[in-house]
């Protein structure tokens, strides 16, 4: 994620800011100049304009009423909400104070989602442009039932149709998932990242004919996803997993280890654009194998294997940092090199190379 100035007095902004703390103007992301602009009510009291763009003229996102999004729709246009809020069907009560704080924590992880997906300018249609797989967000929470048991909600990908569990909003809930799991990193920013490589395939792999160069690389998918995850559940994965897959779920399936790859892509681009824009390099002494600079925009970048040299020992770093502080791994996960060339193929899918 890049770092931003404030128009109006040239301080750091940051990509959740909403207002300027030197000077106080309003802030707010567009999308189409992806970035944070200072912008200033037009003379009808209604309007947006960009105070280093004054021809351009917008509308907050709907749902800015709640702080809930400070993202701009351009004020010709018919739609009510962001590119991003416009993809949400079923979300938490925002008249309610537990509704609205887990809104606004899945939100600001939406966001960020979305944000790659424009980088890379990744396909993204609405339900309404097409309703059989459109990306569509149900927000769920889960279901009190007549017992006064808690049915929980399940995540998942069904046709662009993707379930987001509102109680992992709340930190204990998610961390006492992440445990039951024996997950090494569970977040809801990992959700939608997931979630979505399943759309990603849908529209990039399947309906794109790439069948025959996924299967080259991940198996093939046709392998009965309900026996793969019985069998995942009740044997666990094959020895020396973490030889070829990521993570353990990836294991489960084709399906499943395309869509964690999909997501580390993601993690790891979007995780070194930070990087580059703070200017980080590694250069410690005596141990060459892990100097390192970010020194690029990893969104420009064609080549998977300059994004995996510069990722590998920062990553390291990042754990070592950690670990001085009495945390978990930031990164828990080894890129083998089985690893990386899955890594690769996904991103030459997103760069249009493969």
């Amino acid at each position: 994620m890049r770092l931003f100035r404030c128009d109006n007095c040239g301080n750091a902004v940051y990509f959740e800011n909403r207002s300027c703390v030197s000077c106080g103007f309003r802030l707010a992301f567009v999308p189409e100049a992806l970035a944070v602009h200072t912008v200033q009510l037009d003379a009808d009291g209604k309007r947006w304009r960009r105070l280093d763009q004054q021809q351009f003229v917008y509308r907050f996102c709907a749902n800015e009423k709640w702080d809930l999004c400070n993202w701009m729709v351009p004020a010709e246009s018919q739609e009510d909400y962001c590119v991003a809020c416009r993809h949400n069907g079923l979300v938490p009560d925002p008249a309610t104070e537990n509704g609205l704080r887990r809104w606004r924590r899945i939100a600001d992880a939406q966001r960020l989602l979305f944000y790659s997906f424009l980088r890379w300018d990744l396909p993204r249609p609405t339900r309404a442009e097409d309703p059989e797989g459109g990306l569509l967000f149900d927000l769920k929470d889960d279901e009190i039932l007549p017992d006064g048991s808690c049915q929980p909600v399940l995540i998942g990908h069904d046709e662009g149709h993707i379930v987001i569990r509102t109680a992992e909003a709340d930190d204990p809930t998610r961390e006492q998932q992440r445990a039951m799991m024996n997950e090494p990193y569970r977040t809801l920013l990992g959700h939608f990242r997931h979630e979505c490589g399943h759309f990603i395939w849908n529209r990039m792999v399947r309906d794109a004919g790439k069948l025959d160069s996924f299967r080259a690389v991940f198996g093939d998918e046709r392998a009965d996803y309900g026996e793969a995850l019985d069998k995942h559940y009740k044997e666990g994965p094959p020895p020396l997993w973490g030889e070829t897959f990521i993570s353990y779920y990836a294991t489960t399936h084709p399906w499943e280890d395309f869509a964690e790859c999909f997501a580390h892509v993601l993690h790891i681009v979007d995780s070194l654009e930070t990087a580059h824009i703070y200017g980080i390099a590694l250069a410690p002494p005596s141990h060459s194998e892990l100097r390192a600079h970010a020194a690029f925009d990893p969104y420009t970048i064609l080549d998977f294997d300059q994004i995996a040299e510069v990722w590998i020992p920062l990553s390291v770093a990042l754990n070592s940092i950690h670990h001085s502080m009495g945390e978990r791994d930031l990164y828990p996960f080894i890129l083998t090199p089985a690893i990386q060339a899955k890594l690769k193929y996904v991103h030459g899918l997103l760069t249009r190379q493969v």
